[in-house]
């Protein structure tokens, strides 16, 4: 995949809303499903966009929220924006990370260049950062599509 349209797409992230990741269902490419919105005078209609992490060998996913905001964060009501809303600590249960400062392909490295001589194919490693985690990874293609209403329990509008 070329870098620079790469980098396009993952630019095209930022500051948008996180509302998914994880493995597909089959376990070998990593989506991320972003909630884009544009300043309404623009007539953008919000959409959701898969991004879809092709041939994943690799994802790592730490938390980006401080361990003293952590301690005083693990009620359970938190999880829930309703019953957290009025407590000190940070509210889980918001359905949505900002992706800020968003996505950054990351320089070769030791690993893209191991994995892209052991299968024979091109790959990057990217580092997605929200307000809630940082992701690192480790793929070979990107492909970005909109997702219907009803295509995972949390797009319903």
């Amino acid at each position: 995949m070329d870098t620079a349209v790469l980098e396009q797409l993952l630019d095209d992230t930022f500051d948008h809303a996180l509302v998914h990741h994880g493995y597909t269902n089959y376990m070998r490419d990593y989506e991320i499903i972003v909630y884009a919105t544009a300043d309404p005078r623009t007539g953008i209609k919000p959409a959701y966009l898969r991004y879809l992490f092709r041939y994943c060998v690799e994802a790592r996913c730490e938390t980006s929220v401080p361990a003293d905001i952590w301690r005083v964060s693990l009620d359970d009501r938190l999880i829930d924006h309703e019953t957290g809303a009025d407590l000190d600590g940070y509210v889980w249960g918001v359905k949505c990370h900002a992706l800020y400062p968003g996505a950054k392909l990351l320089p070769e490295s030791e690993e893209t260049r191991r994995w892209s001589k052991a299968l024979g194919i091109d790959f990057h490693e990217v580092r997605i950062e929200t307000n809630a985690h940082i992701m690192t990874l480790l793929f070979s293609d990107l492909q970005v599509s909109e997702v219907p209403i009803g295509y995972a329990p949390f797009i319903t509008e």
